[in-house]
C-alpha cells in the first residue's frame, strides 16, 4: 500500500510541483492549505488583493486557498484547508511585535516554518482526522538521511536554496519530511507546471510575510525618540524604534554630507542610533538560543561556513562553541550590516551544521 503524504500547499508553482512530484513517485498525496489571517480587521491594511499579492500574511488569502483548491482538484488529489489563525498569532505575530519592540530584527518565516509550517499544520492536520506518513513542502533544500541521523542540506540551486529559513527544524520533524524541490532549479519547476498545463506556471514568488505597513500588524502608539550618532549628538526625531532596522539608510530624514545607516536601536534611550557606511561593518557576532543538526561537524572551535541573510552566498569564519546554548562567531572578512534578532545558520559545505538567534554584535 502506498505511502501517504500530506503537502503543505500556498496555492504557488513550488507547492504545486511537489504534490505532483510526489504522485508522479506513487505516493498517496493529500494537499493541505493553512489559514492563519482568521477574523482580525487591520486598520489601514485595506483589501486590495493586489496591496498584498506577494506577501504570505494577508487580508486577501481567501484567493490563494481558493487557488490551491482548484489545482488539487485539477491535479486528482484531496484538499483540506487546515485553521491555524490561533497558532500564527501566538508564535509567530506575538513574536513579531515583542522583537521590534525591543529594537531587535525578527525573522517571522524562520519561526512560522519550525513552529507552524512544520509543526502546527501538520499536527493540526493530524487532529482533524487526515491520516498521513509523511509532511511535505515546496522548500529548495534538501533532507538526506546518513547512519540513522536526518540531515538538511542546501538546494542545488544557490539562488533559490531555501535551507536559511529550516535550521530550526529537530531530528524528529526532518526524520517525517520530505523537499523534493531541492534538486531542482526554478527553471525547471515552472516548465513541470506548464508542461502539467497550470497557470499557476508563472505565478510570481512570496517576498515577504506581510508586505503591507509593519505598524498595522504593531498596532501601538508612536513613542517619539532620538536620532543620534555614536556620539550621541542628536540628529533628529523618530516616531517609533520599530520603524527602522538595522542597514536601513532611506527614509531617515536626517540631513548630512554622506548617506547615513542605522547602526543600532537602543530600546532604553528609545534611540536610533546612525552612522556612516564604514561603521555599519562588523565581524563578530554571538548567537544563541542554538539548534544544532550535524554534531560530528561540531568541536570546541572549527572553520565553517555562515551566513546571516537567506539571499547571501556563506562566508568563511570560525566558530568557537561557548557552550551547548551560545556561539561565537567569526567572520574572516568584515559584514555589512548584522542585525541583533536576525539568524546565523553555520554550514559544513552544503550541510546545515546548526543556527542560532544573533543575540550580539561586536
Amino acid at each position: 500500500m502506498a505511502e501517504t503524504v500530506l503537502v503543505g500547499m500556498s496555492g504557488g508553482v513550488d507547492s504545486t510541483v511537489c504534490a505532483i512530484l510526489l504522485k508522479e513517485k506513487g505516493y498517496n498525496v493529500i494537499g493541505a492549505t493553512m489559514a492563519i489571517w482568521g477574523e482580525r480587521k487591520i486598520k489601514g491594511a485595506g483589501n486590495s488583493p493586489k496591496s498584498h499579492r506577494d506577501s504570505c500574511f494577508k487580508p486577501n488569502e481567501q484567493e490563494d486557498i481558493d487557488n490551491a483548491r482548484k489545482i488539487a482538484q485539477k491535479i486528482g488529489i484531496d484538499f483540506h484547508v487546515i485553521d491555524c489563525a490561533q497558532k500564527y498569532d501566538e508564535i509567530v505575530l506575538n513574536y513579531f511585535k515583542e522583537e521590534y519592540l525591543k529594537g531587535r530584527t525578527p525573522n517571522p518565516c524562520i519561526r512560522c516554518n519550525s513552529l507552524i509550517k512544520f509543526k502546527a499544520l501538520p499536527e493540526l492536520a493530524s487532529t482533524s482526522g487526515i491520516k498521513f506518513d509523511y509532511f511535505a513542502t515546496g522548500h529548495y533544500a534538501k533532507i538526506v538521511k546518513e547512519n540513522d541521523n536526518c540531515y538538511l542540506k542546501r538546494g542545488i540551486n544557490p539562488k533559490k536554496d531555501q535551507s536559511y529559513f529550516l535550521y530550526r527544524l529537530s531530528q524528529s520533524q526532518l526524520s517525517k519530511i520530505i523537499l523534493p524541490l531541492g534538486d531542482y532549479t526554478k527553471e525547471q519547476i515552472r516548465n513541470i507546471a506548464h508542461s502539467a498545463g497550470l497557470e499557476v506556471a508563472d505565478k510570481p514568488d512570496s517576498q515577504d510575510f506581510y508586505s503591507g505597513d509593519y505598524n498595522e500588524l504593531l498596532e501601538i502608539e508612536e513613542k517619539i525618540g532620538n536620532i543620534v550618532d555614536t556620539k550621541g549628538n542628536i540628529l533628529g526625531t523618530h516616531k517609533g524604534i520599530w520603524n527602522y532596522t538595522v542597514g536601513q539608510r532611506k527614509g531617515l530624514k536626517v540631513s548630512s554630507g554622506a548617506p547615513l545607516y542605522v547602526l543600532s536601536l537602543d530600546k532604553d534611550k528609545n534611540e536610533v542610533v546612525v552612522g556612516f557606511r564604514d561603521e555599519t561593518f562588523k565581524n563578530v557576532l554571538y548567537a544563541t538560543d542554538i539548534n544544532i543538526i550535524k554534531k560530528n561537524s561540531i568541536q570546541k572551535t572549527f572553520k565553517a561556513k555562515a551566513k546571516f541573510r537567506s539571499t547571501q552566498e556563506p562566508q568563511d569564519v570560525t566558530v568557537e562553541m561557548i557552550d551547548e546554548n551560545n556561539i561565537k562567531v567569526t567572520f574572516d572578512e568584515y559584514q555589512k550590516s548584522i542585525a541583533i534578532g536576525q539568524s546565523v545558520v553555520v554550514y559544513d559545505n552544503d550541510y546545515v551544521v546548526l543556527g542560532g538567534i544573533i543575540d550580539k554584535v561586536e
